[in-house]
């Protein structure tokens, strides 16, 4: 057992030394990250590596990223199924959507700081969603470097624990599709009609307003259409959340 211990520590070291300054900084923080030793260092650099403009670009992440989001999908899927055995479909697919949608991956990408391990810097602005992209791509190198069983100790003891999990249950994600599930209950119409505002300064806005049946009971205003129609929707909910109580009624198992 002490010899195996130090035939290990002694090929770790020489990997170290084999390693660039870049990989081994690359290495370590994805040790802290992960609880273990990466064995292939190239798809990491791949995970966390920007698409560029030239045709010869070498690899980048999001190759990796389309992997990682079916990977963290099945992940999900099959805990969520394991965690809530008398839960319905439509529970297992509302939970599953807190926990992989663009919002929280971008969260759970922040939280580790993936943009630090970028391994060229642009001089061209991220997109919004670069964290939660990178998260997946990370997800996609992890399993192709350990395979599915591993990946997943390490998504749900790591990456995204069954506490913060838990956490997401009575989270609201999407206040529009709240309300038609509400309005598909009560058998009520809800409508959103949205269309475009020029400001003062001249920016263009859009204005989205939320009408119940024949009455039109908010608005709101955001710099996209979709941004506009989740504000209005949010508003709305917390005015017929105090007639209705929509958040009671819309949690079934």
């Amino acid at each position: 057992m002490e010899l195996q211990k130090y035939f290990s520590k002694f090929l770790l070291k020489q990997r170290k030394r084999k390693l660039t300054e870049r990989d081994f900084f690359l290495s370590s923080r994805l040790y802290n990250m992960l609880g273990t030793e990466v064995q292939n260092i190239e798809l990491y650099r791949e995970a966390f590596s920007l698409k560029g403009s030239s045709k010869n670009q070498e690899s980048n992440y999001e190759r990796l990223e389309f992997l990682g989001d079916s990977v963290l999908g099945t992940v999900i899927s099959c805990h969520l199924f394991q965690t809530y055995p008398q839960a319905n479909e439509g529970y297992l697919t509302q939970m599953k959507s807190k926990i992989v949608n663009r919002k929280n991956l971008n969260k759970l990408g922040d939280d580790l700081k993936l943009t630090d391990l970028l391994q060229k810097q642009s001089s061209a602005a991220l997109g919004e969603n670069i964290s939660g992209n990178l998260f997946e791509a990370l997800v996609g190198a992890v399993y192709l470097d350990f395979h599915y069983e591993v990946c997943k100790k390490i998504i749900l003891d790591r990456l995204l624990t069954p506490t913060e999990i838990n956490k997401l249950e009575n989270k609201i994600v999407s206040y529009k599709g709240l309300l038609l599930e509400w309005s598909q209950k009560k058998k009520v119409n809800i409508k959103y009609e949205t269309c475009e505002e020029v400001q003062v300064n001249k920016s263009i806005v859009f204005r989205c307003h939320v009408w119940l049946d024949e009455e039109k009971i908010t608005n709101a205003t955001e710099t996209s259409k979709k941004k506009a129609e989740e504000k209005a929707a949010q508003r709305a909910f917390y005015i017929l959340n105090k007639k209705e109580n929509i958040l009671g009624n819309s949690k079934t198992l």
